[in-house]
């Protein structure tokens, strides 16, 4: 590989600042806080009806599940 090296820190800098990483990354905390999901805990926060289809952040929308369920609900 030669040429430049990659600034893995500007890169990830540059992409976690934008508005719409952030608002995401809000949304995903307050469903984990919600469900009570402690740091650490390998579950994630699911959304049974997802927020860009109108779904919402309320407990009755969500479900704790293994990161490779809710993968292949992404995938599909």
């Amino acid at each position: 590989m030669a040429g430049k090296k990659r600034n893995y820190k500007k890169e990830y800098r540059e992409y976690h600042a934008k508005p719409t990483q952030i608002k995401r990354r809000a949304q995903r905390n307050k469903a984990r806080k919600v469900l009570g999901l402690s740091v650490g805990d390998p579950r994630e926060a699911d959304h049974k009806i997802p927020l860009s289809k109108g779904g919402s952040n309320n407990k009755s929308n969500l479900r704790a599940v293994s990161r490779k369920t809710n993968r292949k609900k992404a995938g599909s």
